[in-house]
């Protein structure tokens, strides 16, 4: 199971069909209207729900700030053999990313810009983490979202015919690389970047020119970059 934390957090979550198990409110959700609306949404749904103070609900909470309101759910059943994969498709593989904020907001930017799916390979942090669901705001509630193995990830790859793209600042500029219609871009961890085992199958590795005047781009910032970009191909190679 999985805590989702804050109104917006809670609010994506009943609308996503996950199996919610229970909350916890607290009397400050009843301060603003929008916290007064979900408290009336979760009487609705007659999802169990305990009423705390708000001194019990802080040793609960992880925010600083709580909000008043989490809920815990179960963590979907996702596979790769269950991934529906359409003829254009754009897959992110997160290699050891190992932030949870950067996690989240790629998750988030994922879904955002129509990733097909995400697949977190080992060393990346845990993509149903407290802090991973704050970042995306519960992206992954409903954005494809699942952990796998090296070997299992790129059976899939190569079972359906998924190119595979590495990420990495002396790479190829993005801008020349013409996509195929079926591509996978691997984002590597924070400090070591792509593993060897990815860089060994990746049939290409791309890079975003920036300023030499700074090393590198965050790797979300990076792979919201990538997705747009990506986006506006359409399989022209």
């Amino acid at each position: 199971m999985f805590v989702a934390e804050g109104v917006r957090s809670v609010e994506e979550l009943l609308r996503s069909g996950l199996t919610v198990r229970g909350a916890l409110v607290a009397p400050q959700l009843l301060d603003a209207p929008r916290g007064a609306a979900l408290r009336q949404e979760l009487e609705r749904s007659q999802i169990e729900t305990a009423e705390v103070s708000e001194k019990d609900f802080r040793s609960a909470a992880e925010t600083e700030s709580p909000q008043g309101v989490l809920a815990i759910a179960d963590v979907p059943r996702r596979s790769l053999d269950t991934l529906d994969v359409p003829e254009l498709c754009r897959i992110l593989l997160l290699d050891g990313v190992q932030d949870p904020g950067n996690v989240g907001t790629i998750l988030r930017t994922a879904a955002a810009l129509g990733a097909t799916a995400t697949i977190a390979l080992p060393g990346t942090v845990d993509l149903w983490n407290a802090k991973v669901i704050r970042g995306s705001m519960g992206a992954q509630f409903r954005h494809p979202a699942l952990h796998a193995s090296v070997d299992d990830a790129l059976g899939f790859l190569a079972r359906l015919s998924i190119e595979l793209w590495a990420t990495d600042t002396a790479g190829t500029p993005l801008e020349h690389a013409g996509a195929p219609k079926r591509l996978a871009i691997a984002l590597g961890n924070e400090g070591a970047g792509i593993s060897s085992s990815i860089r060994a199958k990746a049939e290409r590795t791309i890079s975003l020119p920036i300023s030499g005047d700074v090393e590198s781009l965050n790797v979300a910032v990076a792979a919201g970059i990538l997705l747009y970009e990506l986006r506006e191909s359409n399989g022209n190679s």
